[in-house]
C-alpha cells in the first residue's frame, strides 16, 4: 500500500483533519505533501547490510522518493549480497567514509546495536538525516546523547518505531483513548519463538561479529530486540510513562556461552496502579506475540487487529458453574466446590478494529498480518530528507521505550526495583 493511499484511507477511516491531532507524527508524510515533492528522489546509504538492511532495501526500491545510492558493511558477504541488490549503488567498508559523500541525502543504520549511537550522532554531525532501527542506542548515556543532539540540529531523526505507523494499532489506539474499552487497568505483552537465535559463523573469529544478539556488549537481548516495540505500544495507549520496574531474568534453555537471557519477565507500574506483564522467551513458541490492553468494559489485541467487550460475555466462569451444579451437572461435586474452583476463561466475541481487508492467518483472521508500518515509516523518513520536515514524537517514543527496556535489564540484572532515574527523564515525559 502507498504512503498515500494508507494515509488516505486512514482519513476516511477516522474522519479526515481529526486523525492529525491524534497521530501527529503523521503530520510530516501527508498526501498533499507527497504530491509536492512529486519526481524527486532522497538519494539513500544503508549502512549494515544483514538481513534487516536487505529488508530496508527491497522496501526503499519500491518507494518512488527513494534512490539508493550507497551501501556499507565490513562483513564482506553481507555487503556482496546487498551490491547484487543495487548493482549502481557505491560500496563502502567503512562508514566514516561513506559520510564523506556529499551526494547523500539520509542513512539507514541496521547495524547491531552497540553500533547505533556512535554512527547516528557521527551520521548528523556530518549534516546527513537519519533513520536508525530500534532500539536507540546500547546505553543510558546513549540514548540521552542522541536525545540531545537530535534537539540541536536541524536534520531528520527517525526510529524504525513501525507500529506508530501500522494502520491497525492506529486505529486500535483510537477506539482506546475514545472509551471504547472503558479506564485501562493493565497491560499485558509478549513475544515468544522457538529458536536458539543463532547464526551459522564461517570461522571463530567472526562468531561475537556475527551472533551479536547473543552478548551484553553488543545487545540488550530480548528487551531491545522485541520488547523495544511492546513497551512503546503500552505507554502510547497509557499517554504515560511507568515511573518503575522490577523483573527476572535467566538463561534457561540455550546455555550454549551466550550472555543475554533466553527468558525475560518484567513488570513495569506506573503511578496510578496499572502495571505492564512483559514475558518473552525463546524456547516456546505456543502463545506467539500479543499485545493487550486491558479495559474495565473490553480488551484490545493491538497485535491482531482484534478487541473483545466485556458485555459479550457476562455469564461468567462461576456463574456457569454454579449453574451446571444447580442442573446436577455436577452432582458428584461436594458443597465447598464452587467456591474455591478457579474462573476460567470464556469465549469472547471478536470484532475487527478493521471491517475491510481481514487476513486469515493459521485459522485465526488478523487485520494487515502481513504488513507491520516498517514500510511505511521509511517511505515517511525519505519524504522528509527531501523536504527537511522533522516528523514529531518519533524520537521521543524511540527513547522512552529504550529507557524503559535498558532500565528493565538492569532491574533484572540487579535483582531488584528500580525507580525511573531523574538524569534521564525528558520533557516529553508524564509520569
Amino acid at each position: 500500500m502507498s504512503l498515500r493511499q494508507f494515509i488516505k484511507d486512514l482519513g476516511f477511516i477516522t474522519g479526515g483533519a481529526a486523525l492529525l491531532n491524534t497521530i501527529p507524527w503523521l503530520e510530516s508524510c501527508t498526501p498533499e505533501k507527497l504530491k509536492e515533492i512529486k519526481g524527486e528522489k532522497a538519494r539513500i546509504a544503508v549502512i549494515g547490510t544483514g538481513s534487516r538492511g536487505q529488508y530496508h532495501i527491497h522496501n526503499l526500491k519500491e518507494i518512488p522518493h527513494a534512490k539508493i545510492v550507497a551501501l556499507c558493511d565490513n562483513y564482506r558477504p553481507n555487503l556482496l549480497a546487498a551490491m547484487s541488490l543495487c548493482p549502481d549503488a557505491k560500496p563502502y567498508d567503512d562508514y566514516h567514509k561513506l559520510l564523506e559523500n556529499k551526494d547523500i541525502d539520509g542513512v539507514i543504520v541496521a547495524t547491531p546495536l552497540n553500533w547505533h549511537a556512535p554512527i547516528v550522532l557521527d551520521a548528523l554531525s556530518a549534516g546527513k538525516n537519519v533513520f536508525c532501527e530500534k532500539a536507540m542506542a546500547h546505553s543510558l548515556e546513549e540514548c540521552k546523547a542522541i536525545y540531545n543532539a537530535y534537539l540541536h540540529t536541524n536534520k531528520v531523526l527517525y526510529f524504525c518505531m513501525q507500529r506508530m505507523y501500522d494502520e491497525k494499532y492506529i486505529k486500535g489506539m483510537q477506539m482506546i483513548h475514545s472509551g471504547l474499552i472503558g479506564d485501562v487497568v493493565g497491560m499485558r505483552c509478549h513475544w515468544f519463538r522457538n529458536a536458539d537465535w543463532r547464526r551459522p559463523v564461517p570461522s571463530p573469529e567472526l562468531e561475537r561479529k556475527i551472533n551479536w544478539r547473543l552478548y551484553k556488549e553488543s545487545s540488550g537481548g530480548l528487551m531491545t530486540e522485541l520488547a523495544c516495540h511492546q513497551l512503546e505500544v503500552c505507554n502510547w495507549a497509557a499517554k504515560k510513562m511507568p515511573e518503575s520496574m522490577m523483573g527476572m531474568g535467566d538463561i534457561v534453555y540455550w546455555k550454549d556461552g551466550r550472555e543475554v537471557y533466553d527468558s525475560v519477565n518484567v513488570t513495569y507500574h506506573y503511578t496510578n496502579g496499572v502495571k505492564i506483564a512483559y514475558e518473552s522467551l525463546i524456547s516456546n513458541k505456543f502463545n506467539g506475540m500479543e499485545d493487550q490492553i486491558l479495559g474495565k468494559k473490553g480488551t484490545m489485541d493491538l497485535a491482531k487487529g482484534i478487541y473483545y467487550l466485556e458485555e459479550d460475555n457476562t455469564n461468567s466462569g462461576m456463574r456457569q458453574l454454579i449453574d451446571q451444579v444447580k442442573d446436577k451437572v455436577f452432582a458428584a461435586i461436594p458443597t465447598a466446590g464452587p467456591s474455591w474452583r478457579p474462573e476460567t476463561k470464556m469465549d469472547y466475541t471478536p470484532h475487527f478494529v478493521i471491517e475491510s481487508d481481514i487476513h486469515v492467518n493459521s485459522g485465526l483472521s488478523m487485520i494487515g498480518a502481513d504488513k507491520d508500518g516498517s514500510d511505511i515509516i521509511l517511505s515517511a523518513f525519505c519524504q522528509s530528507c527531501i523536504t527537511g520536515e522533522k516528523a514529531k514524537n518519533v524520537v521521543e517514543e524511540a527513547y522512552c521505550s529504550t529507557v524503559l527496556c535498558l532500565l528493565g535489564n538492569q532491574a533484572m540484572d540487579e535483582q531488584k526495583l528500580i525507580v525511573f532515574p531523574e538524569e534521564y527523564k525528558i520533557p516529553y515525559m508524564k509520569f
